[in-house]
Protein backbone atom coordinates (compact mmCIF):
# COMPACT_ATOMS: atom_id res chain seq x y z
CA UNK A 1 0.00 0.00 0.00
CA UNK A 2 2.84 2.59 0.88
CA UNK A 3 4.78 1.56 -2.22
CA UNK A 4 1.75 2.23 -4.42
CA UNK A 5 1.18 5.45 -2.54
CA UNK A 6 4.78 6.47 -3.35
CA UNK A 7 4.56 6.21 -6.86
CA UNK A 8 1.61 8.08 -7.00
CA UNK A 9 3.22 10.95 -5.33
CA UNK A 10 6.25 10.37 -7.64
CA UNK A 11 3.76 10.55 -10.82
CA UNK A 12 2.16 13.41 -9.07
CA UNK A 13 5.77 15.27 -8.68
CA UNK A 14 7.16 14.27 -12.10
CA UNK A 15 3.50 15.65 -13.71
CA UNK A 16 3.68 18.90 -11.86
CA UNK A 17 7.64 19.22 -12.72
CA UNK A 18 6.82 18.69 -16.54
CA UNK A 19 3.71 21.49 -16.29
CA UNK A 20 6.08 23.74 -14.23
CA UNK A 21 9.02 23.60 -17.04
CA UNK A 22 5.99 24.14 -19.83
CA UNK A 23 4.54 26.84 -18.08
CA UNK A 24 8.07 28.62 -18.19
CA UNK A 25 8.98 27.97 -21.22
CA UNK A 26 5.41 28.89 -22.72
CA UNK A 27 6.01 32.16 -20.39
CA UNK A 28 9.69 32.88 -22.44
CA UNK A 29 7.62 32.64 -25.31
CA UNK A 30 5.17 35.25 -24.65
CA UNK A 31 7.55 37.64 -23.11
CA UNK A 32 9.86 37.02 -26.29
CA UNK A 33 6.54 37.81 -28.60
CA UNK A 34 5.83 41.00 -26.52
CA UNK A 35 9.47 42.16 -26.65
CA UNK A 36 9.86 41.54 -30.28
CA UNK A 37 13.08 40.47 -31.70
CA UNK A 38 16.47 41.31 -30.15
CA UNK A 39 17.88 44.28 -30.32
CA UNK A 40 20.96 44.23 -32.28
CA UNK A 41 24.55 44.26 -30.27
CA UNK A 42 25.80 47.83 -29.00
CA UNK A 43 29.58 48.12 -30.19
CA UNK A 44 32.30 49.65 -28.30
CA UNK A 45 32.68 53.01 -30.32
CA UNK A 46 36.41 52.66 -30.36
CA UNK A 47 36.04 49.62 -32.94
CA UNK A 48 37.71 50.14 -36.06
CA UNK A 49 35.91 48.83 -39.26
CA UNK A 50 37.65 47.87 -42.20
CA UNK A 51 36.23 47.96 -45.26
CA UNK A 52 35.45 44.28 -46.55
CA UNK A 53 36.69 43.32 -50.13
CA UNK A 54 34.91 41.30 -52.55
CA UNK A 55 31.83 41.04 -50.97
CA UNK A 56 29.40 40.90 -53.51
CA UNK A 57 29.37 37.80 -55.90
CA UNK A 58 28.88 37.72 -59.72
CA UNK A 59 26.34 39.65 -61.13
CA UNK A 60 24.77 36.51 -62.74
CA UNK A 61 24.24 34.83 -59.45
CA UNK A 62 22.14 37.37 -58.19
CA UNK A 63 18.11 36.07 -58.80
CA UNK A 64 19.16 32.15 -57.53
CA UNK A 65 20.53 33.81 -54.47
CA UNK A 66 17.41 36.23 -53.62
CA UNK A 67 15.22 33.06 -54.56
CA UNK A 68 16.94 30.55 -52.16
CA UNK A 69 17.18 33.23 -49.46
CA UNK A 70 13.70 33.28 -49.58
CA UNK A 71 13.07 29.82 -49.47
CA UNK A 72 15.63 30.05 -46.50
CA UNK A 73 13.73 32.93 -44.74
CA UNK A 74 10.04 31.22 -45.27
CA UNK A 75 11.76 28.32 -43.19
CA UNK A 76 13.41 29.76 -40.69
CA UNK A 77 10.86 32.37 -39.98
CA UNK A 78 13.26 35.59 -40.74
CA UNK A 79 13.70 38.19 -42.79
CA UNK A 80 15.32 38.75 -45.94
CA UNK A 81 18.06 41.23 -46.36
CA UNK A 82 19.08 42.14 -49.65
CA UNK A 83 22.56 44.42 -50.32
CA UNK A 84 22.27 45.95 -53.26
CA UNK A 85 25.80 47.17 -53.94
CA UNK A 86 28.79 46.64 -55.73
CA UNK A 87 32.79 45.73 -54.82
CA UNK A 88 34.21 49.46 -56.53
CA UNK A 89 31.50 51.24 -54.14
CA UNK A 90 33.09 52.47 -50.77
CA UNK A 91 30.03 52.78 -48.55
CA UNK A 92 29.04 49.29 -49.59
CA UNK A 93 32.53 48.08 -48.64
CA UNK A 94 32.29 49.92 -45.24
CA UNK A 95 28.52 48.61 -44.68
CA UNK A 96 29.97 44.66 -45.14
CA UNK A 97 32.59 46.07 -42.88
CA UNK A 98 30.12 46.25 -40.54
CA UNK A 99 28.25 43.22 -41.01
CA UNK A 100 31.64 41.26 -40.64
CA UNK A 101 31.63 42.11 -36.93
CA UNK A 102 31.00 38.79 -35.04
CA UNK A 103 28.75 40.48 -32.94
CA UNK A 104 27.13 41.74 -35.84
CA UNK A 105 27.45 39.48 -37.65
CA UNK A 106 25.96 36.83 -35.31
CA UNK A 107 22.56 39.16 -34.59
CA UNK A 108 22.46 39.02 -38.21
CA UNK A 109 21.97 35.58 -38.89
CA UNK A 110 19.79 35.40 -36.12
CA UNK A 111 17.02 37.83 -37.76
CA UNK A 112 17.89 38.06 -41.15
CA UNK A 113 19.35 35.77 -44.29
CA UNK A 114 21.44 37.84 -46.22
CA UNK A 115 21.87 38.31 -49.69
CA UNK A 116 24.61 40.46 -51.43
CA UNK A 117 23.44 41.72 -54.59
CA UNK A 118 25.77 43.05 -57.23
CA UNK A 119 24.54 45.71 -59.13
CA UNK A 120 27.47 46.43 -61.50
CA UNK A 121 28.17 50.10 -61.95
CA UNK A 122 24.30 50.37 -60.98
CA UNK A 123 23.16 48.77 -64.09
CA UNK A 124 22.60 44.97 -63.14
CA UNK A 125 19.92 43.26 -61.12
CA UNK A 126 17.85 46.39 -61.28
CA UNK A 127 14.98 44.29 -61.87
CA UNK A 128 15.31 42.65 -58.09
CA UNK A 129 14.53 45.91 -56.32
CA UNK A 130 11.87 46.71 -58.66
CA UNK A 131 9.92 44.19 -57.70
CA UNK A 132 9.91 45.78 -54.50
CA UNK A 133 8.64 48.96 -55.71
CA UNK A 134 12.20 50.05 -55.47
CA UNK A 135 14.01 52.07 -57.70
CA UNK A 136 18.02 51.78 -57.17
CA UNK A 137 20.07 55.71 -57.87
CA UNK A 138 22.83 55.13 -55.33
CA UNK A 139 24.25 51.89 -53.63
CA UNK A 140 24.54 50.87 -50.66
CA UNK A 141 20.56 49.96 -51.28
CA UNK A 142 19.43 47.88 -48.46
CA UNK A 143 16.09 46.11 -48.72
CA UNK A 144 14.28 44.58 -45.64
CA UNK A 145 11.83 42.04 -46.81
CA UNK A 146 9.45 39.67 -44.75
CA UNK A 147 9.53 36.12 -46.13
CA UNK A 148 6.00 36.74 -48.16
CA UNK A 149 7.91 39.79 -50.15
CA UNK A 150 6.34 42.35 -48.30
CA UNK A 151 9.17 45.36 -47.74
CA UNK A 152 9.46 46.72 -44.69
CA UNK A 153 11.74 49.53 -45.24
CA UNK A 154 10.45 51.47 -48.31
CA UNK A 155 11.05 55.02 -46.20
CA UNK A 156 14.90 54.39 -46.13
CA UNK A 157 15.84 52.10 -48.49
CA UNK A 158 18.50 54.23 -49.60
CA UNK A 159 19.53 55.29 -46.02
CA UNK A 160 22.72 53.76 -45.61
CA UNK A 161 23.98 55.15 -48.85
CA UNK A 162 26.49 57.08 -46.71
CA UNK A 163 27.37 54.15 -44.89
CA UNK A 164 31.43 55.62 -44.68
CA UNK A 165 29.58 58.76 -42.60
CA UNK A 166 27.48 57.02 -39.96
CA UNK A 167 28.21 55.14 -36.93
CA UNK A 168 28.38 51.68 -36.86
CA UNK A 169 25.65 51.69 -34.19
CA UNK A 170 23.30 54.46 -36.58
CA UNK A 171 23.25 51.38 -39.27
CA UNK A 172 22.32 48.76 -36.74
CA UNK A 173 19.74 50.87 -35.28
CA UNK A 174 18.36 51.88 -38.03
CA UNK A 175 18.26 47.82 -39.22
CA UNK A 176 16.62 46.85 -35.86
CA UNK A 177 14.05 50.09 -36.59
CA UNK A 178 13.04 48.18 -39.82
CA UNK A 179 13.27 44.37 -38.34
CA UNK A 180 11.07 45.52 -36.00
CA UNK A 181 8.29 46.52 -38.00
CA UNK A 182 7.55 43.09 -39.36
Amino acid sequence: MLHRKFGVLTSLALGLSTLTAASSALSQNIAHAQSGPPAPPVLDKDVVITPAKDVYPDVALARTQVDEAFATAARTKRKVLIDFGGNWCPDCRMLAGIFEQPEVAQWLESQFVVVPVNVGRIDKNLDIAKEFGVTIHEVPTVLVVTPGHTLLNADGANTLGNARAMSTQAVLDLLDKWNRRG
